[in-house]
This record gives structure tokens, C-alpha cells and sequence, in this order.
């Protein structure tokens, strides 16, 4: 068993800090940049590295307000009613990736009307480094010793400064299941499919493992267990899974 002792500031000049986690969510996106680069030259698609900066400019955007509008709503409207000016403190946590990810697709809907691509040609090479971005996200979480698991007695269990008893790293699980999408998009990219199946596929991917993991997280203090043994995160893990079985299924029939 382990004590989480890590220091999520990397640097403190004054009252200017360099966190861990703010670190890896920037290099998540230099690494989506490139990525995506590389991808779109290979997919031949019409965007220009200006185009490619301005799509990160826009999904960060998306990210941040649709994971944070979705977080108040879903997992914590009570205490953002009594607490409105609370809603804009994001520094302060709460941000939600279902809510991330539909923020993401509104923008990227938006951006390729205006460029006059399919969302899908899109989406299916943007997917490949958002999975990389998350798994280095998880890492981010683990430094700061936020967002950990349920009380273990595993070997590998931690100490957690703000928890009671020894804990399972889920943060570390997340960023594992997150690399093993990162890993099998990127085998099959070339490969020949359907459009829109390699978008639909993350989503299976994701919301199957974030299911599973979910069983060793701390489910979220405000809300505990929706339904029996049933987390939050499960039960739109579940609604997650099912769109993305049956949009895999119309692809895949459309392309036939």
C-alpha cells in the first residue's frame, strides 16, 4: 500500500502557480494538434493548420462549457441554485465528460459546416487523440488526488489526504482503459470502414470501460448511488453505450 503525497503544484512563483493537471491538460491538446494534423493529410481532408488551430480553439470551448453547464445541471443543481456565482468556478472543480463531449460535437458540427466537411471525416480522426487527451486528463487527476476510489485492501491500494482509509487509484484504471481506445483507434485508422465508425466505436469503447471502472471510484458525495449500485457515471455510461451500439449498426448498414 502507498501514500499519495504528490504536490499537485509544479511550480509556485508569488501567487503564480503551475499545476500538474493544468500541465497535462495543454499538453492533451499540443498532442490533438499534431495528431490531428498528421490524420487529416493522410485522410486528405481540406484543412490547413490555421483550420486545425481554430477547430482546438473551438472544442476547448466546447469542452469546457458543456462539461461544466452539465455538471451544474446533472450532478449538482441544489448547491449551484443557493450557490449561483459558484456556477463560473471551474477552478474549484466540476466538470463532467458527458457534458464535455457533447459540447465538443456541437462545435465540431459547427466548424464543419463552415469548412464544408462531414462531420464524420472529422470525427473519426479527432476521436484517436481525445482518447490520448483523456488518459493524460486521468493523470492529472491522480496528481491533484482527486476523483479516487473506493476503500480497498489491495497491494496497490493509496492513502489519499483527503480520504478516510486506503483507496483503489481509479484515476489510474481511467488513464489504462483510456490508452487501451488511444491504442486500438490508432491500429485501425488506415483501415477501410464506414464513416462515422471509428467516432461511434470510441464511444462504445469508453462508455463500456467508464462503466466498469466506475465500480472502484467513489461514486460523487452529493449523489452516492442513483439507482441500487448504480453510479451516476454508470447509468449514462449506459445511455452512452446503447446510442453508440445502434449508431455503429446504421453506419455500418448505410455503408453496406
Amino acid at each position: 500500500m502507498f501514500i499519495h503525497n504528490i504536490d499537485p503544484v509544479l511550480l509556485s512563483v508569488g501567487p503564480f502557480e503551475i499545476h500538474y493537471y493544468g500541465l497535462f491538460f495543454v499538453l492533451g491538446f499540443v498532442l490533438a494538434y499534431f495528431i490531428i494534423n498528421y490524420l487529416a493529410k493522410r485522410k486528405e481532408l481540406p484543412l490547413s493548420k490555421d483550420d486545425i488551430a481554430d477547430l482546438i480553439l473551438y472544442v476547448i470551448v466546447g469542452v469546457v462549457l458543456g462539461a461544466r453547464i452539465f455538471y451544474v445541471f446533472v450532478y449538482n443543481l441544489p448547491f449551484y441554485l443557493n450557490n449561483p456565482s459558484q456556477i463560473i468556478a471551474i477552478w474549484n472543480g466540476g466538470l463532467s465528460f458527458h457534458g464535455g463531449l457533447i459540447g465538443a460535437v456541437i462545435v465540431a458540427l459547427i466548424f464543419c459546416k463552415k469548412k464544408k466537411i462531414h462531420f464524420y471525416e472529422l470525427a473519426d480522426i479527432a476521436v484517436v487523440p481525445l482518447a490520448l487527451g483523456l488518459a493524460l486528463g486521468r493523470l492529472g487527476n491522480f496528481t491533484n488526488g482527486e476523483l479516487y476510489g473506493r476503500i480497498t485492501n489491495v497491494p496497490w491500494a493509496m492513502k489519499f489526504q483527503d480520504a478516510e482509509g486506503f483507496r483503489h487509484p481509479s484515476q489510474l484504471y481511467a488513464s489504462f482503459k483510456d490508452l487501451v481506445i488511444f491504442f486500438t483507434l490508432w491500429v485501425i485508422k488506415d483501415k477501410k470502414m464506414p464513416k462515422g465508425f471509428i467516432f461511434w466505436l470510441f464511444v462504445v469503447m469508453y462508455s463500456a470501460f467508464r462503466f466498469t471502472v466506475e465500480f472502484f471510484r467513489q461514486p460523487d458525495e452529493q449523489l452516492g448511488f442513483i439507482i441500487g449500485f448504480l453510479s451516476m457515471g454508470q447509468i449514462l455510461s449506459i445511455i452512452m453505450f446503447l446510442v453508440g451500439v445502434v449508431f455503429i449498426y446504421r453506419v455500418s448498414r448505410k455503408n453496406t
